[in-house]
């Protein structure tokens, strides 16, 4: 009869709410507590530790959390414990330990390790309506490749490199302390198991040369300023055989005349005559794919929004797209034709409305004021105004 599988929250010794970042926490003290090398020839550890990763596995994930929070064991089934020794966990969650501790402290996946290639950084400058469409553009990198002459190896040909005298080819050297292991990188061939004596003279023993290389970037529609384009296995290659580094494509986007971007949505600011404003009116308005006309109607006041859907930005995750919003605002002209004075003094006598007359200037007005303020008071000794006696 199959035992009984234990419940994950319960292997981990967490609570059923406990956040990703408390799982992760419980599984790498229960992965060192019961680490095969820290219990040699402990069957019962080594299960334990089997245990700890399968509930890893599921607790981690949060569509494999979920089923089995609802439908228990049945519901992952098939899904988690596929580990077919210690060596697939510490492939599939080394990582988690800041990518050393399994081989400073255990060994664990140091074996054979390699390197990944360090990422390198380009950037694009693009017009808005090319942020809008999407485009390809050329970018140009600076990064290492194979030393042609050396193959990599950084040796000189016809001197090929030979075996680290200290780590005998190992690549590591471990102390041992107890029960406790420490492997290192051999500090004389730096981890790879063999020195070189005779370097290559084209790349001066480091086994790859610099190279400006030129590569076509697919930009999606609705890229923002700030964003960034990813180009896999472009980056520098490893320095030790691994898998190359990735290049990434930082998106800058040029201040539009017309045009400001919020999110998704475009804003645009456009003017009306006062009569449009009051009266309503049809004004075309530019938007990325052509003209619009938009209907303003009567009474519209300064700064109001009109939203013109789906004339914004494209998102670049899930395709759609924004809105175009005019905002309006009343320009007021800062000279007016004598027909056109007449008229709004006509407008104003109608409304009821004070307005200065024209043929009064800003010094006959100053004038004015000081007289009528002279006839209504008088000052005392002091130069205090006080009020003006009135005749019995």
């Amino acid at each position: 009869m199959a035992a009984t599988k234990r419940d994950y929250y319960e292997v981990l010794g967490v609570s059923r709410t406990a956040t990703k970042q408390e799982i992760a926490r419980a599984y790498r003290k229960l992965a060192i507590k019961y680490h095969p090398d820290s219990n040699p020839e402990d069957e019962n550890a080594v299960a334990k530790f089997k245990e700890a990763a399968e509930a890893y596995e599921v607790l981690s994930n949060e569509e494999k959390r979920a089923q089995y929070d609802r439908y228990g064991h049945a519901g992952v089934g098939g899904q988690a414990g596929g580990f077919r020794d210690v060596g697939d966990i510490f492939e599939a969650f080394g990582d988690l330990f800041g990518g050393t501790i399994f081989e400073d402290f255990f060994g664990g996946r140091g074996r054979g390790r390699v390197r990944r290639g360090a990422d390198l950084r380009c950037d694009v400058t693009l017009d808005l309506e090319e942020a809008a469409s999407g485009v390809t553009k050329q970018v140009r990198l600076n990064r290492h490749q194979i030393c042609e002459a050396c193959g990599g190896n950084g040796a000189e040909p016809g001197s090929p490199p030979q075996t680290c005298p200290r780590c005998g080819g190992r690549g590591q050297i471990i102390q041992t302390n107890g029960i406790l292991r420490v492997q290192t990188a051999c500090p004389q061939c730096r981890g790879k198991g063999s020195v070189v004596t005779t370097p290559c003279s084209q790349c001066d023993g480091q086994g790859a040369v610099p190279r400006e290389v030129v590569l076509e970037v697919s930009i999606p529609p609705g890229v923002d300023d700030g964003m960034r384009v990813r180009l896999p296995g472009e980056g520098q290659p490893s320095p030790d055989g691994g898998p190359p580094g990735d290049a990434y494509c930082f998106i800058h986007v040029r201040p539009h005349k017309i045009f400001r971007r919020e999110g998704n949505d475009l804003v645009i600011q456009v003017p009306l005559s006062y009569s449009q404003a009051v009266l309503g009116t049809e004004i075309e308005i530019p938007t990325l794919s052509g003209k619009r006309t938009l209907t303003v109607p009567g009474g519209t006041q300064s700064g109001e929004v009109f939203r013109l859907r789906g004339l914004g930005m494209p998102d670049p995750r899930s395709g759609g797209r924004g809105d175009l919003l005019v905002q309006t605002f009343v320009e007021i002209p800062k000279k007016v034709t004598p027909e056109q004075e007449e008229l709004l003094r006509k407008l104003a006598e109608l409304d009821e409305q004070n307005v200065t007359p024209h043929r009064e200037s800003f010094l006959e007005r100053v004038l004015h004021y000081f007289r009528a303020d002279s006839d209504e008071t008088e000052r005392d000794s002091e130069g205090k105004r006080k009020p003006k006696k009135t005749k019995q």
